[in-house]
């Protein structure tokens, strides 16, 4: 089974109490523990990737991105998805050129630039245009900003799903959506629902989140930031 086929399965006719479970990445090191540990695909996060790049999240330049996403895709042998924010303003041949090139078989795209919404049919269009360029070789996981940009109703973020997944997008995310509307969220929403998880221990777990609407669960940059934790303490003990 080809890998864009094995990832689009896995998000198929899973059980409420069972969400697939994408932990990202943010470098092979990590890729590679991931897998080892059982989990059989990766979702990389742009911010964990830029941290290990030494850029700030959404400063990362295109090509070390894509050369990351790269390094990560080559390192492992299960399906990875790249988060490529909002597509670094690359026609939308190309940018799914250079994702196919980088070995990822999926990737998230966001729905507001410099902190601000764009307009959801401008975007719709623009996910059409990917979808369409794509071919069915990437899964398009399209990230909705409603809840972190200050739009709290999720009647607005219903309203952009529906135009997304009619564009063609495979997986939709409404990142940052409190867990008291992920049930209204997943009725009206068709197709998978991403839903960011914490590792803080102050979230409901990941089955809890499934039992709630999700479809998979991903974990944003929580896993770098939880590691480079754990180095710092280490090194202060060290450095005693």
């Amino acid at each position: 089974m080809r890998g864009i086929d094995l990832f689009s399965t896995l998000h198929r006719r899973r059980l409420p109490d069972d969400p697939l479970v994408l932990p990202g990445p943010w470098d092979a090191a990590s890729a590679r523990v991931l897998v080892d540990a059982g989990f059989p695909a990766l979702a990389t996060p742009s911010a964990g990737v830029a941290a290990s790049l030494g850029y700030e999240d959404g400063r990362t330049p295109a090509d070390e991105m894509f050369a990351a996403v790269a390094r990560i895709a080559r390192a492992v042998d299960v399906p990875v998805s790249a988060d490529v924010e909002g597509g670094y303003g690359l026609p939308a041949k190309e940018l799914v050129e250079r994702l196919l090139e980088a070995g990822v078989v999926g990737c998230n795209l966001e729905d507001s630039d410099g902190g601000v919404l764009k307009d959801a049919r401008a975007h719709a269009d623009r996910l059409a245009e990917v979808c369409s360029a794509a071919a069915g070789r990437l899964f398009v996981n399209a990230r909705i900003d409603t809840f972190v940009r200050g739009v709290p109703d999720p009647e607005r973020t219903v309203e952009r799903a529906a135009l997304y997944v009619a564009a063609g997008a495979d997986c939709v995310y409404p990142i940052g959506a409190p867990t008291e509307v992920l049930p209204l969220l997943r009725s009206g929403i068709k197709g998978p629902v991403n839903v960011l998880a914490r590792l803080d221990g102050e979230g409901p777990s990941p089955t809890r989140l499934g039992e709630l609407g999700a479809t998979r669960v991903t974990f944003g940059p929580g896993l770098q930031r939880s590691a480079a934790r754990a180095l710092r303490e280490t090194a202060g003990r060290l450095a005693r």
